[in-house]
């Protein structure tokens, strides 16, 4: 019996602590992924803010939707709507491997994927993505995967 409930102990501190470095790895503002925007309305083509009141947690991520119907999509299926490297600059984590801030309005979905970018004070990282997408996402890849341990 002692043994069981150690075992069972830690499995939920290594769940909890997973969960934890998970979210931290996430690019949050106020709680929440996508300075609030809806994930699922980019897929719509028009992205839209969401409402607080419509939200879902996943893997310690808070995520808000501008409907109810885009929230039950996310949560039927979430892997397919969260941006890629935490929802941190495409551009920036395969020019330099940095967590950068992003404009959420900028943005493009790649082989159904999606992907955010920094755009301000003239500086919009989609432009310079387009221009080497190919390298820089096989380096995006490779530095997102050293954050994910």
């Amino acid at each position: 019996m002692k043994h069981l409930t150690f075992s069972l102990l830690f499995l939920l501190v290594a769940g909890t602590t997973i969960l934890a470095q998970s979210a931290s790895q996430y690019n949050t503002q106020k709680g929440v992924a996508i300075n609030g925007y809806d994930p699922v309305s980019y897929f719509q083509s028009n992205p839209q803010p969401g409402n607080k009141s419509i939200a879902h947690t996943y893997k310690g991520v808070r995520y808000q939707f501008s409907s109810q119907g885009n929230k039950d999509r996310f949560v039927a299926n979430p892997e397919k709507y969260i941006p890629a490297y935490g929802g941190w600059c495409a551009y920036a984590m395969g020019a330099t491997g940095e967590k950068v801030e992003v404009n959420p309005k900028t943005y493009k979905i790649l082989n159904g994927k999606l992907y955010l970018f920094y755009n301000k004070y003239l500086n919009n990282t989609l432009d310079s993505w387009n221009e080497d997408e190919k390298n820089l996402k096989l380096n995006a890849d490779k530095n997102w995967a050293k954050f994910k341990g």
